[in-house]
């Protein structure tokens, strides 16, 4: 699925679509987009009011005709027009100006690693529809592996971690190509509906939606491990009366809640290594696991897999970003490709 780095030289403009931000990535201009994925449509009259950081901040608290919507969901383009309309207002017209000024424009776009055909004509379409004439698919696990600055083409393994806001992607690459991967359908989402549960059942209490992320949430300084602090202060809705009501929360009930979809993270670890050729595998023990994405920020989920594996682990520079980092330094022609010589005949 991944194309060629001939190809994706060619390419003009790349994209990252996940299910938490939109990133574009324009050649010779570097990362101009960074936004949430979400939209508000006006349903009376299908007009879009806002995108991105702003069109976030209205979740929740928009009356019945407004919908804030989120045309991604795990890396995955469920609402092509949406998607496009979105694109659109977050490029701006300058940038699409400077685009459309390109012969044959070409699109680079990451696509989940086990994307099904369906997944791939979606995402093709949505940047068909901004104007480009071809688009590349990138796997994103090969994209974010080279956007941290792992050697990727050498004949040597490398393990990466994708943290993402839907879903946990881990493989083994090696020359290149991905060995052996697991994609587990556990993310940041699923820690904070842990949270929201716990706090639901354990103190009945409601937290506002902007408020359930687990890096403002609790998890501060060391985060899953013991020495965090022992509780925090949390503000939210009384279940039963409604009214405003603060709690004070073990950190350590918290993190408690939160190890079932850590669990499924170290599982899915476990299938890959298991999956993975010996020779690889001792590779790693040296290398470690290099850990992307905007969940791979949650504090202590380093040292949680680090005790887990006994491998060393890594947080990349910018984990949020090194996917679309890594599709820009393909489209800058940054990243060599390993050149064999053939063996000639006797």
């Amino acid at each position: 699925m991944t194309a060629s780095l001939e190809q994706l030289r060619r390419c003009h403009f790349a994209v990252d679509l996940g299910a938490a931000r939109t990133r574009v990535y324009v050649k010779g201009a570097g990362l101009v987009v960074d936004q949430p994925s979400a939209a508000a449509v006006n349903t009376r009259t299908g007009a879009l009011i806002a995108v991105g950081e702003f069109a976030e901040k209205m979740t929740g608290r928009t009356p019945h005709y407004i919908r804030v919507v989120r045309p991604v969901s795990g890396g995955t383009v469920v609402d092509i027009e949406m998607a496009q309309r979105m694109l659109r207002h977050l490029l701006g017209d300058k940038v699409r100006r400077n685009l459309r000024r390109k012969p044959r424009l070409r699109a680079a776009c990451c696509t989940p690693h086990d994307a099904d055909p369906l997944a791939q004509r979606a995402a093709i379409e949505t940047l068909v529809g901004l104007g480009a004439r071809r688009v590349e698919l990138v796997d994103t696990l090969i994209a974010a592996a080279v956007g941290c600055g792992l050697p990727v083409e050498q004949p040597e393994a490398t393990m990466v971690l994708v943290c993402g806001a839907a879903t946990t992607q881990v493989a083994v690459l090696s020359l290149g190509a991905v060995v052996t991967a697991e994609r587990i359908p556990v993310g940041g989402e699923a820690v904070d509906h842990a949270i929201v549960q716990h706090l639901r059942v354990e103190h009945e209490l409601m937290l506002p939606s902007q408020s359930v992320r687990p890096l403002t949430l609790a998890l501060s300084g060391n985060g899953l491990t013991p020495h965090g602090p022992e509780s925090t202060e949390i503000h939210g809705r009384d279940v039963a009366t409604g009214l405003a009501r603060s709690v004070q929360v073990e950190t350590a009930a918290v993190r408690d809640a939160i190890q079932t979809p850590l669990t499924a993270v170290l599982d899915g670890i476990g299938k890959v290594l298991r999956d993975c050729p010996p020779d690889l595998v001792a590779d790693l023990a040296d290398r470690g696991i290099m850990m992307v994405g905007g969940s791979a920020l949650l504090p202590g989920f380093d040292q949680m897999l680090r005790q887990a594996t006994g491998m060393p682990v890594h947080i990349a520079e910018r984990p949020d970003v090194c996917a679309v980092q890594g599709l820009g330094y393909m489209l800058e022609g940054r990243v060599q490709p390993l050149e064999l010589d053939p063996l000639s005949g006797d």
